[in-house]
């Protein structure tokens, strides 16, 4: 049958790629239909990124070859790709913080009038945009100033600006809220009525579920199953990317609790877009060392303002901040590192990781003053540290001189998560942990947090997954408009902690 009559609109055929000694791709074929959604599934660094830049232009493959309309092409570039009707929503941001909202829509393509760049018209556009998107952002506004949902909603706005017939979604839901999702589904559904081709790639499996027609999964590089929704569900797809009996850990047990390492009382947080509003509205809260307490609250919510607070990252308007007894607001960020709090920021990209810098260089950063020697640091011990640090949070990388930015996004967060363990903390925060990773990194995530509190690490952690409050939370605290609306065992039901947090059952 022919690509015309079956709706074939692009095809990679046998498609490898290499980079140096590692293959990342090993012949993989793949299709999108017209008017369909197919959907990517594969643990972080199975290679569906990297699919995706070589369908997208990005990078070009080793070997094989891609067909559009049934006719092959060389897309040597993404601006080549665009031209010819495909677009990409990149997983990691890709914006200009410095620049407007309007501006990073238009960049590189810019609307020219008779006296250069028609600002006006592209103003109207972006408006036009967003208000189909249901977000209410001022195209003049800096992309530094929204928060990491909003920028996600952007990159989303400038794949669709673009007129494509083939557009590949990246994690485009990895930081927005339940509603913005909805509105993103809807989208969805009117480009699907106008014969456009979605590629659709998330670890949020439930989510994929609702959206995705055909199922397709890579592992290790290799595609090795397939599969139409009628004759797939959630088992399907864990049990092909990851195998049976896999779970996402449980409480740890056998053990008991120390004395209280983190108090909170009557803590308040401003709101930093209106101080008329509190974040966080007089939370109290003890978590003992030994202990996991999982934060659920859907965005906007207050589990980030709030724990950007304890770590000094937030101003608080008042109440305090205890750890092991001692109130920690007279201290700095760098002093309450010191003392024993760590956090891993929800943004890994903007606030974990320095970019420029190599897998090692970033394990050893916030610990730097452990590899000195006689007064600098020490060479020897900085790769020793780097290549302990490695092995003890699992970091799938051929050694540390690595550069960061080609590891997986589930490799990364570990990277970020044993920088702050390297700090020695005696409390540590998580936000959103398990953002833009699989579901077996999240679960290699979440063991390693559970073996850290049998040691005696008071662990707290933010979700917007209810599915991950029942994993190795031994208590489940729900927070609803900055406050602490719900206390729950592992025991309690998804419905009861929705119902909680204010979220509509479905």
């Amino acid at each position: 049958m022919s690509a015309e009559t079956d709706g074939v609109v692009l095809e990679a055929r046998d498609i490898t790629k290499t980079y140096g000694g590692t293959k990342a791709l090993k012949g993989v074929n793949f299709t999108v239909r017209r008017g369909t959604v197919t959907t990517l599934f594969g643990e972080n660094g199975a290679g569906k990124s990297t699919l995706m830049k070589i369908l997208s232009g990005v990078e070009q493959p080793t070997s094989g070859e891609i067909l559009l309309d049934g006719k092959p092409v060389v897309l040597s570039s993404a601006a080549e790709a665009r031209d010819l009707g495909v677009s990409i929503i990149h997983q990691e941001l890709s914006l200009a913080p410095n620049l407007s909202v309007r501006d990073n829509i238009f960049l590189g393509r810019e609307l020219h009038g008779p006296f250069g760049v028609d600002y006006a018209e592209e103003e109207r556009q972006t408006k036009a945009l967003l208000d189909d998107m249901r977000i209410g952002v001022d195209p003049d506004t800096l992309v530094s100033d929204l928060r990491v949902g909003q920028q996600q909603i952007i990159e989303i706005a400038r794949a669709l600006s673009i007129d494509a017939r083939i557009l590949i979604m990246d994690e485009p839901t990895s930081a927005l809220t339940a509603a913005e999702v909805e509105v993103l589904f809807g989208i969805i559904n009117s480009l699907l009525a106008r014969d456009v081709a979605i590629v659709y790639i998330s670890h949020h499996l439930e989510e994929a579920l609702e959206i995705t027609d055909h199922a397709v999964v890579l592992r290790d590089g290799v595609m090795t199953a397939r599969g139409e929704r009628a004759d797939i569900d959630l088992a399907w797809i864990v049990r092909t990317m990851v195998g049976d009996g896999f779970d996402l850990g449980t409480p740890p047990t056998g053990y008991a609790f120390g004395d209280v390492a983190l108090r909170l009382d009557g803590l308040v947080v401003r709101d930093r877009e209106n101080s008329d509003r509190a974040a966080v509205d007089r939370v109290d809260l003890e978590v003992r060392s030994g202990e996991i307490v999982c934060l659920y609250g859907l965005m906007g919510a207050g589990r980030t303002e709030m724990l950007e607070a304890v770590a000094g990252r937030e101003p608080m308007a008042s109440g305090d901040i205890l750890l092991h007894g001692r109130s920690v607001l007279p201290l700095s960020i760098a002093e309450r590192i010191a003392a024993g709090i760590g956090l891993v920021p929800e943004d890994r990209q903007r606030d974990g990781l320095v970019q420029t810098f190599d897998v090692g260089a970033n394990l050893t950063l916030a610990s730097v003053q452990r590899s000195m020697s006689r007064g600098t640091i020490s060479r020897r011990l900085d790769t020793e540290r780097a290549n302990a640090l490695i092995a003890a949070v699992t970091v799938k990388t051929p050694g540390p001189d690595l550069p960061i930015g080609a590891l997986s996004g589930g490799n990364q967060q570990k990277v970020v998560i044993g920088k702050i363990l390297a700090t020695r903390p005696t409390v540590m925060l998580l936000d959103e942990p398990s953002r833009g990773i699989d579901v077996g990194a999240k679960g290699e995530v979440f063991r390693l947090l559970a073996g850290k509190a049998r040691e005696g690490l008071a662990v707290v952690y933010s979700t917007s997954e209810v599915g991950e409050c029942f994993s190795i939370a031994h208590r489940i605290i729900v927070m609803r408009r900055g406050r602490i609306s719900a206390e729950f065992t592992p025991e309690a039901t998804k419905d009861m902690i929705m119902a909680a947090s204010g979220e509509a059952l479905t």
